[in-house]
């Protein structure tokens, strides 16, 4: 319980910067039309406990509450499934089930408003650290999802704390995004695919109406009187594309190099490829800080790269520690058989430099 609340305090701002929240997600097909969605996991003030989770069928969880208790709502695994959690091994960051299902949960500071938490209804609550658990408990569809909203109500575990959005995908590509804005529960279609933080979704999707000029490729040369124009270099079709690391800009670039990214034969290449993307938004932790000396001592504040294949079941990471991406096939893991496990990603805080002999 103590752990779970030194998190809480750390959503905060109370021992963290609220510029430390970033997270970007992307989605990108194959040829054989295999989804794969991917993110990134930032947090600037110090490394966090980060997990891959394994939970079988006929896991039970209790949710917690804001009054410090884990009397919440009580929800049992209808599907396996495996996730990358933080702190606690409870507060999935993102996860896949059985049914092909993924689900994440992404930073929404200042803009999203829960219902205020009531006693009497603690028994249908659903902390927001768990609504990933949740869903991928007990749905194998979006519209199962969207079903099932109306019988629970979604609560922070202190007021205090930043809200939170979700994204939730289907194996057939079918993405939503779930907000909690002014009490109300909003699920937004995202054909689009991408996902960052705040404002709300439906302003970065606005948003890309600025950006309308911006294409692939270089710009054509040209003459302005007797002078010969031409760009310095290839891409000059993206100049103007926005290059800080807000939600907005990063929200800008996700959804450009998505869009020109080329479809791959096969998962495992996409995969790859959604790696080297998100490559664009390792942010360097020292530029979320005004004073160097708060600067932590880790390598980047984007800790977790995390791409996710629908179709074969697989969940794939690397993190700031160590670039080697490891996967996790859903399908050598018997869901009625598995023991509930949490394992640490890395067992070593420390890249580990490979040198080269010389004969």
């Amino acid at each position: 319980m103590k752990k779970v609340f030194l998190w809480v305090m750390m959503m905060t701002g109370v021992m963290s910067l609220e510029s430390s929240h970033a997270c970007t997600g992307i989605t990108l097909q194959s040829i054989d039309s295999s989804f794969v969605t991917a993110r990134t996991i930032e947090w600037a003030t110090e490394p966090l406990d980060a997990m891959y989770v394994v939970v079988p069928r006929g896991q039970k969880q209790r949710s917690w509450l804001p009054d410090g208790t884990r009397k919440g709502k009580t929800f049992v695994a209808e599907y396996g499934y495996v996730g990358i959690a933080v702190e606690n091994d409870e507060f999935i960051m993102e996860g896949i089930n059985e049914a092909g299902l993924a689900a994440g949960l992404f930073y929404f500071p200042d803009y999203g408003e829960y219902m205020p938490y009531k006693e009497a209804d603690k028994s249908m609550c659903v902390s927001d650290m768990q609504f990933v658990a949740w869903v991928l408990s007990t749905c194998a569809t979006i519209d199962e999802m969207i079903a099932l909203m109306p019988t629970i109500r979604v609560v922070g575990i202190d007021p205090r704390a930043s809200t939170v959005h979700w994204r939730v995908t289907e194996s057939s590509g079918r993405q939503v995004v779930v907000e909690i804005i002014n009490q109300q529960v909003m699920v937004h279609e995202n054909p689009l695919g991408v996902l960052t933080n705040s404002p709300e979704f439906t302003w970065h999707l606005t948003n890309l109406n600025n950006y309308v000029n911006l294409a692939s490729g270089s710009i054509h040369q040209r003459e302005i009187g007797s002078l010969d124009l031409k760009a310095f270099g290839g891409g000059s079709g993206l100049h103007g594309l926005p290059g800080d690391m807000t939600p907005p800009s990063r929200f800008v670039r996700a959804a450009f190099f998505q869009s020109t990214a080329p479809r791959l034969e096969k998962p495992e290449h996409t995969v790859v490829q959604a790696f080297h993307l998100l490559n664009n938004f390792d942010i360097p932790v020292g530029i979320q800080f005004s004073d160097s000396k708060l600067v932590p001592n880790m390598p980047s504040a984007t800790q977790i790269i995390i791409a996710t294949d629908l179709k074969n079941r697989c969940l794939y990471y690397r993190t700031m520690y160590n670039s080697t991406i490891r996967c996790i096939d859903m399908h050598t893991i018997g869901f009625d058989r598995v023991e509930f496990q949490a394992n640490p990603l890395e067992k070593s805080r420390e890249e580990q430099i490979e040198y080269v002999e010389i004969y």
